[in-house]
């Protein structure tokens, strides 16, 4: 087979190194965590944001499409490919450009690996916040067109609280540089409204980030419960007292013994239910909040509040929960992770309405979730090749996602909207509201030409994505 025009094309402006053209390299890049859509015309892969502007200004002269692409560790979709269109991988351009300690920012390339920022300033007591469970493998630059959050949002906030300032190429090929490297510029906040438009505004080239200095203490702590519903109290409990740990996190019985035979964290075994608690802050201070929270727990109906006794206790613990949705893909063929918010106060009906959905429709269903923020992950076991099974997964998710709303929450908490919740989104804003939204999109993106078919409505349901039959995703 030979090249195309357009890949020709590209090759010429890139080199053969820079470009992927044949089928079965192009396949690979169908998915992301969530879905396959559809095979792109072509992959690259730029070193410098003056190889993007060639690219996207080729683009708008062949009126092709561009998806902007960082690791393909996404949960919604958002990476891939809808009809047609160029993907722009940033894998080549992943470095570290400027620290600045002083100051406590960083600039880099979107292609850096979230890990790899915090690893680069450790030494010196430093490191970047947003941790999502894909943090050994995720992007700076994904992680900034997702709003990424994580465990630590609870205490730290999501992506858009650590950029200062962004270099981002339009569809025109032009080049603009929204906010600043210092806190409050004048004018419109630019950098807001790009974090999180999930690539359909433009293509992020560089980032500047904060910087946070290393808490003086933590401690992590495991509460184990007999009953679901005492853990959920515990979580109102904590935050009634005025608390607010940096991490708070659940798991029920079934997702942590899946978890504990994969990774052998040291979760117990026999217990309806865990909760992961981290704190942070002074010496003094950890002491004092890790003692009010086992008193707390124990209150609540905790059986047992446990105390990591050395960093690589807590190491493994995190390690656990962070790879949760890998070890519940060794028992099932698949399962669907749904990602929702709700008031973390009606945590214990939210998850009553869950289970019952799981009676109705006979699927097993796990819960992990950012409880501290009311930040759902229901886990729905089923399995892609049964047809049936696929669909009935697709109406519980949605029926969950639509009690979340009805609670008061949200469709999504940080995995985005991407193709899987574009036709949730009338659920939670008005047509006023999407057409505003549709507004400041076509100001930057005015022909839909970068990563259409995302975020907004298009009339094709969710329950058209194509699951991966082997992955667990």
């Amino acid at each position: 087979m030979k090249p195309t025009p357009l890949q020709l094309e590209l090759g010429a402006l890139l080199g053969p190194n820079g470009l992927l053209w044949r089928p079965e390299d192009l396949m690979l890049y169908e998915y992301d965590a969530l879905s396959s859509q559809h095979v792109p015309d072509a992959v690259v892969f730029p070193t410098s944001t003056g190889e993007v502007i060639q690219i996207v200004k080729l683009a708008a002269r062949q009126r092709i499409p561009v998806i902007a692409r960082g690791a393909g560790t996404g949960l919604s979709g958002g990476a891939v490919v809808t009809a047609s269109g160029i993907v722009v991988s940033f894998a080549r351009m992943k470095k570290i450009l400027e620290i600045d300690l002083e100051n406590q920012r960083a600039r880099v390339q979107p292609g850096l690996v979230n890990l790899d920022l915090s690893l680069a300033v450790a030494d010196r007591g430093y490191f970047f916040a947003p941790d999502p469970s894909s943090q050994k493998a995720c992007t700076i630059g994904g992680n900034v067109a997702e709003n990424s959050g994580g465990p630590h949002t609870l205490a730290y906030g999501v992506t858009t609280n650590h950029v200062l300032s962004l270099q981002v190429v339009l569809p025109s090929g032009d080049v603009i540089t929204t906010g600043a490297e210092f806190w409050d510029r004048p004018g419109f906040d630019l950098t807001g409204v790009v974090v999180g438009s999930e690539g359909t505004l433009g293509i992020v080239t560089e980032a500047t980030v904060r910087l946070m200095r290393k808490p003086e203490a933590v401690k992590t702590l495991l509460a184990r419960y007999d009953r679901v519903l005492d853990a959920t109290s515990t979580v109102a409990a904590v935050t009634a007292r005025g608390i607010t740990p940096a991490a708070l996190e659940m798991m029920d019985g079934f997702t942590l013994r899946a978890i504990e035979d994969a990774t052998h964290a040291g979760y117990p075994m026999d217990s309806a239910a865990v909760l992961l608690i981290e704190i942070e802050s002074l010496l003094e201070a950890v002491e004092e909040q890790a003692g009010q929270i086992e008193s707390i727990a124990t209150e609540c109906g905790a059986r047992t509040v446990r105390r990591a006794q050395s960093a690589e206790e807590r190491d493994l613990l995190w390690r656990g929960r962070k790879n949760a949705f890998g070890a519940l893909g060794r028992i099932s063929p698949n399962f669907y992770g749904q990602d929702g918010v709700i008031p973390r106060t009606r945590l214990p009906e939210m998850l009553e309405h869950i289970e019952e959905i799981g009676r109705r429709y006979n699927l097993r269903i796990g819960n992990i979730f950012h409880a501290g923020d009311g930040n759902l992950h229901p886990l729905l076991m089923f399995d892609a090749r049964d047809k049936g099974q696929s669909e009935m997964v697709i109406k519980a998710a949605q029926e969950i996602i639509a009690r979340c709303v009805e609670m008061g929450g949200s469709i999504t908490g940080e995995h985005g909207v991407g193709i899987e919740k574009n036709e949730l989104m009338p659920l939670l804003f008005s047509e006023d509201d999407l057409e505003m939204m549709g507004r400041i999109k076509t100001v930057f993106n005015p022909q839909g030409s970068f990563n259409p078919g995302k975020v907004f409505p298009t009339g094709k349901m969710c329950g058209e994505l194509r699951f991966q039959v082997s992955s667990g995703n």
